[in-house]
């Protein structure tokens, strides 16, 4: 039997495979706008929305779930979930999740102070003596994580963490830069929040699946599809939507950035 024929035949099991049991594949994230988010009881977001045209064409259908992300993590290690959108890479992760060659995009962590508490911190050493907020099972880089220089104090939200940064609870906090903007704007925090010009660290994500039988196959086509659907104008159009970010001065000015092509 030629290669290519029997590559056809294992990804046509691997989806028949799911369908015979009346399954679906069992995806979990965590809110994460703009990359995934519920939006008055409709999903959307530059990956979701990626994610599930991908899979469209793959004839694989998805049960979506939203959780906190601890939760999602748990939900995989004890079999509960098939897979997980928008996780970044981790060796220790490696003997439970397959990971696809083609990111779904990638995140810059960056730092939010008050503008009425400054912090325009330039580098991690400035952080000295402080708290930062951050997120249960988020991976900022060994670098942040494993400094004894500051405080780092989780909330259950990237809300909650804007919340105690108003407060003073916190001097700053970690977040993706996109979605940092998006909560701001959400809150009405606009003016009153500013971003740090250190760039914490640039991390790719992924839609990852737990290995198991035919998964491997899954993983390899879901990267060839989601490679060739970002050459594609529908996917220019769908980042275009999403991409546009502006990184906060402390002037309360904004600069208009375009997202780069990596995502």
């Amino acid at each position: 039997m030629p290669v290519i024929l029997k590559l056809l035949t294992a990804a046509l099991f691997t989806c028949l495979s799911l369908a015979a049991y009346g399954e679906k594949l069992r995806i979990v994230t965590e809110p994460w706008a703009p990359y995934v988010y519920d939006d008055k009881g409709t999903m959307r977001g530059l990956d979701y929305e990626t994610t599930v045209i991908v899979f469209q064409r793959l004839g694989v259908e998805v049960q979506w779930q939203f959780l906190p992300w601890k939760r999602c993590l748990a939900m995989l290690d004890q079999g509960h979930a098939d897979g997980a959108l928008d996780i970044f890479h981790s060796h220790d992760r490696d003997a439970l999740l397959l990971y696809p060659s083609e990111p779904l995009s990638e995140v810059e962590f960056v730092l939010f102070y008050a503008n009425d508490r400054p912090h325009p911190v330039q580098t991690l050493d400035d952080l000295r003596g402080m708290t930062v907020g951050t997120s249960p099972g988020y991976l900022y880089g060994a670098e942040f994580s494993d400094s004894s220089l500051f405080d780092r104090e989780p909330a259950p939200s990237h809300e909650a963490n804007f919340g105690k940064l108003m407060l003073g609870r916190i001097d700053l906090l970690i977040t993706d830069r996109r979605v940092g903007q998006h909560v701001i704007k959400a809150l009405g925090l606009e003016g009153t929040v500013s971003e740090a010009p250190v760039v914490v660290s640039r991390q790719p994500q992924f839609l990852a699946v737990r290995r198991g039988a035919g998964m491997d196959l899954l993983v390899q086509r879901f990267a060839a599809e989601l490679k060739r659907f970002k050459q594609e104008p529908a996917y220019a159009a769908l980042s275009a939507k999403y991409g546009g970010i502006q990184a906060i001065t402390a002037s309360g000015h904004t600069v208009e950035q375009q997202e780069s092509s990596a995502r």
